[in-house]
């Protein structure tokens, strides 16, 4: 079971979010059984919450044998025309995301990208 939960995981994209835009994310911490965790970035300007994201996320990884759970939140602001993100503020629900992790997960998908985080604002 661990060696399947273990490539379910691998299959799970560290970063999901959208195109352009400024929204909310949530990074998540993703555990299959008996298999190591990672963890995950996930932002949509669909969510008008927090737990909206991640309720999608945990419903997703659920199909697959995986369980999951909320690190924290903030937003991302996504200008892709100027190959920038920008990493801030908090979930009221979740606390806040540790905003250097999911710059290392950004900085990975995005290697061309100039990438920032602050601890302040919403």
């Amino acid at each position: 079971a661990a060696a399947m939960a273990g490539s379910a995981l691998s299959r799970v994209p560290d970063v999901q979010i959208d195109g352009d835009g400024v929204f909310k994310y949530v990074l998540v911490r993703v555990r299959g059984a008996g298999a190591p965790a990672k963890d995950v970035v996930r932002g949509h300007s669909w969510a008008e919450y927090h737990a909206d994201l991640f309720e999608r996320t945990a419903e997703e990884l659920a199909r697959h044998g995986l369980s999951c759970e909320c690190l924290g939140g903030g937003r991302l602001s996504h200008r892709p025309e100027e190959r920038k993100i920008h990493v801030y503020g908090y979930s009221v629900g979740f606390g806040r995301a540790d905003h250097a992790v999911t710059t290392e997960k950004l900085k990975a998908e995005y290697p061309d990208y100039e990438i920032t985080w602050a601890d302040e604002g919403y």
